[in-house]
């Protein structure tokens, strides 16, 4: 599936013509205890913009763990379906604080929710965010994968494989997978290259393992940078900056 595409506007060879980025609610917080943070919402939103310019098709799915997580509300005592169901309805919000800030710069943009809220998104259809993204739409995935006890990871994974995506993307806090927390431990080692099975045998925390089962299934390397880095993104998609590709190896 992979292959390079030339930018119309600058005759840049990008290394995919079609990515799915995946970006933690927790990012959205920049440096605040919860909700969103305005200045890391305009640079992550400036930064996709600088990807749709050049003429890449971007899907994108956002997490709610910003808002609420279903995990943390489960262990505090909600039953644990209706604790993911309001974990899903958060990255609803965060999907629409993305939408409002894509738009004030002009970019197209269409929510997409895997729970159905006609008043507010789109339901998901796949050949209609095909169609969106062939049109030079952003379209963001909201509601995870409708379903609980999935994660937006594994949503990810699943929205990249239905609309035939060339790599999937996360966007994190840190420039790629590394051997131990670099936050906490000096030293700790980045990886520049990893198989989806080097992840699942050292249980790697790329992504949850449903979500790589399912990139890996379906032949879709997944890519770790950090989002918070100025143009990190337009970087990783050109093939320069700092980030960790997983893929079959081989």
């Amino acid at each position: 599936m992979t292959h390079e595409q030339t930018s119309p506007a600058d005759g840049t060879a990008h290394r995919w013509s079609r990515v799915l980025l995946k970006v933690s609610g927790e990012v959205l917080m920049g440096k605040r205890e919860y909700g969103h943070d305005p200045e890391t919402v305009e640079q992550v939103t400036a930064d996709i913009e600088a990807v749709v310019r050049t003429g890449v098709q971007v899907g994108l799915v956002v997490g709610g763990g910003n808002i609420f997580r279903g995990l943390s509300g489960a262990a505090s005592g909600l039953d644990r379906v209706t604790a993911d169901n309001m974990g899903m309805l958060a990255t609803v919000i965060n999907a629409l604080a993305l939408q409002g800030a894509l738009e004030r710069r002009g970019v197209v943009t269409r929510v997409q929710s895997a729970i159905p809220m006609t008043t507010v998104c789109e339901p998901f259809i796949r050949r209609r965010a095909v169609r969106h993204m062939e049109k030079g739409r952003v379209v963001i995935f909201a509601g995870g994968t409708g379903n609980p006890f999935f994660t937006t990871d594994t949503a990810a994974a699943l929205r990249a494989s239905e609309l035939g995506c060339d790599v999937l993307l996360k966007g994190t806090k840190v420039d790629g997978v590394y051997d131990a927390d670099p936050a906490r431990v000096a030293g700790a080692r980045r990886y520049d290259r990893l198989t989806f099975q080097d992840v699942l045998v050292r249980n790697l925390q790329v992504m949850d393992a449903s979500a790589v089962a399912v990139a890996r299934d379906n032949g879709i390397p997944i890519v770790v940078f950090s989002i918070r880095k100025p143009g990190g993104f337009l970087e990783v998609v050109e093939g320069r900056g700092t980030f960790t590709i997983v893929t079959a190896g081989g």
